[in-house]
């Protein structure tokens, strides 16, 4: 796969105490003390090299998909292929088309809005640590969607719904803040990404497959007509 993807999950507030006992159960169990880390997991790497035995990795595996289907969360994710949106905008920009990260953030910030105030709800920005340029244009990002609302062509983006300035004023509060991986809800936003970004490519992917079953993804819980509007973002996939 060659993708570009921000997403993670969202919970609320009055169930935080419970997906930190839930994930702290699982991590004593495996005697865990370390982030859990997708990439490390899949790829059996770094501090997840004990998982080289394979009947310990397909219990571990088992267990943590049992953990995340677990807890009270939904998915969201703006999934970008590459591919086709360099097939899509480079020519059209002269080359030089948007960061990906811009357009990522700024569909996935506009849908979980839309999600979160649709519940009467407000909800907290809480990201990854990923380098200081990197951490300074997700706030830049953020006021920007404040200030102007989402930066796209209003004609040819117009069936999204186009969320105005007033949408982010009012359901997301105080700028994004940055955390480091050691936080347990982060390392559950990046074990819940990939299965979403799989689906985008292979919707018989197990992960993708088992949190939708169990209504984990926010595609899995709204009406299907609403998906293009209000789902997970699949896009630039028909350019490939």
């Amino acid at each position: 796969m060659d993708y570009f993807a921000l997403g993670g999950v969202l919970i609320k507030g009055s169930d935080r105490d419970e997906v930190l006992l839930k994930y702290a159960k699982f991590c004593l169990k495996w005697n865990i003390d370390y982030a859990l880390h997708s990439s490390d997991i899949r790829g059996r790497r770094g501090k997840f090299s004990w998982l080289q035995d394979e009947e310990v990795y397909e219990q571990f595996n088992k267990e943590l998909m049992g953990l995340l289907c677990d807890i009270p969360a939904v998915g969201f994710a703006a999934v970008i292929d590459r591919v086709g949106y360099n097939v899509r905008y480079r020519e059209k920009y002269s080359g030089k088309p948007w960061w990906m990260c811009k357009t990522a953030f700024s569909i996935l910030i506009e849908r979980v809005s839309k999600f979160v105030g649709e519940q009467g709800f407000r909800f907290k920005i809480i990201f990854e640590n990923c380098g200081r340029k990197e951490e300074d244009a997700i706030i830049e990002y953020f006021r920007s969607l404040r200030k102007d609302g989402v930066p796209f062509n209003p004609e040819s983006s117009s069936k999204y719904g186009n969320a105005g300035p007033e949408l982010f004023q009012q359901i997301p509060y105080g700028d994004p803040e940055c955390q480091t991986k050691k936080s347990p809800f982060l390392q559950l936003a990046d074990l819940y990404l990939y299965p979403m970004v799989k689906g985008g490519y292979d919707k018989d992917y197990y992960p993708y497959k088992k949190l939708m079953e169990r209504g984990k993804l926010v595609d899995a819980i709204i009406d299907p007509s609403r998906i293009e509007t209000h789902g997970i973002k699949y896009s630039c996939f028909s350019f490939r």
